[in-house]
């Protein structure tokens, strides 16, 4: 049995306290970014599950792209922690939207300003895998080789590896762009962070598993398990409150959040076991209101099971 900073599995807390010996908190960031699944390229509604603001909740709304907005941005997020006396370093997290989707000259000045900001160590820029052509591998290439002591993540939204429910939550793009985008991104040395949401309508147990299975397949370095939220005014609600689907109890959730740990590569940094929806647009399920308690309940409940984070890993 291995042990990450005291957890059972390797916590994106841990990692950063072997790196940096502390914490380090993220400033949300909106760039006035939209999707391809909105602007008609592969869509026009976005992903089923996404709100209005583009995941984008905990960031200032932006109406357009506007570099002199993200300073300001990134100074109210150092007043904020400053003032709550928490932390000395902090990820600079474009989260809104696709964070790469828009000319590279606008996407070199916005990851600047956050990069050339003493207190940020790093950003993470959160996008999908068809929104990453040559000349944006290219931006981030010059930026990691220009800012040796600052790390440049990149984050894709995968959620599943089943043709099926991603044709169902209107993803936009096949299996075949997200491991490509993967591997250039690897090759270039950006570190990948995925995205999986569990509990998608359809999905069992074991469909999510031959998810986890695929990334360990691969050179990802972090994964973000997230529980599926209904949030207002989605078609992923309307579908909630016409009865086509239920949401994960708490008990049913942590039961396959332990299976997915157990099965996890033990070198991917994880992220997120749970996630944050919006108190004011989560439609289900509310106990995932009750981080804390959810999250006590999840390492009570590896101790008693004795599981951790690759128990169960077979490699490939």
């Amino acid at each position: 049995m291995k042990t990450w900073a005291g957890k059972r599995y390797y916590s994106l807390d841990a990692w950063c306290k072997e790196v940096y010996g502390e914490k380090l908190y993220k400033i949300a960031i909106n760039a006035g970014f939209t999707c391809p699944t909105r602007d008609g390229r592969a869509g026009t509604k976005g992903c089923i599950f996404c709100s209005a603001r583009g995941s984008g909740e905990f960031a200032v709304p932006l109406a357009s792209q506007q570099t002199e907005t993200i300073r300001p941005q990134i100074e109210a997020g150092l007043k904020l922690f400053h003032e709550k006396q928490t932390g000395s370093r902090f990820i600079g997290y474009f989260q809104a939207f696709t964070n790469t989707y828009g000319p590279v000259s606008y996407l070199e000045t916005i990851y600047r300003a956050a990069l050339d900001t003493p207190e940020i160590a790093g950003i993470s820029i959160a996008t999908r895998p068809d929104a990453l052509p040559p000349e944006v591998l290219a931006l981030l290439a010059r930026l990691k080789a220009e800012y040796p002591h600052k790390f440049i993540w990149v984050e894709l939204g995968l959620q599943t590896i089943h043709a099926s429910t991603a044709a169902y939550i209107r993803r936009g793009y096949p299996l075949s762009v997200f491991d490509q985008s993967v591997g250039n991104l690897h090759r270039i040395g950006i570190p990948v962070i995925v995205h999986v949401i569990l509990g998608l309508p359809g999905e069992t147990p074991e469909d999510m598993l031959q998810t986890i299975r695929h990334l360990n397949a691969t050179p990802v370095w972090g994964v973000k398990l997230q529980l599926l939220h209904v949030l207002q005014d989605t078609d992923l609600a309307v579908e909630y409150k016409q009865g086509t689907f239920q949401v994960l109890s708490q008990e049913d959730y942590l039961s396959v959040l332990m299976k997915c740990i157990a099965a996890l590569r033990p070198d991917i940094v994880l992220h997120r076991v749970t996630g944050d929806g919006p108190r004011k647009l989560l439609l289900a399920p509310t106990w995932s209101l009750h981080k804390k308690s959810v999250l006590n309940e999840l390492h009570r409940r590896l101790k008693a099971e004795d599981v951790w984070q690759g128990k169960d890993y077979l490699p490939q």
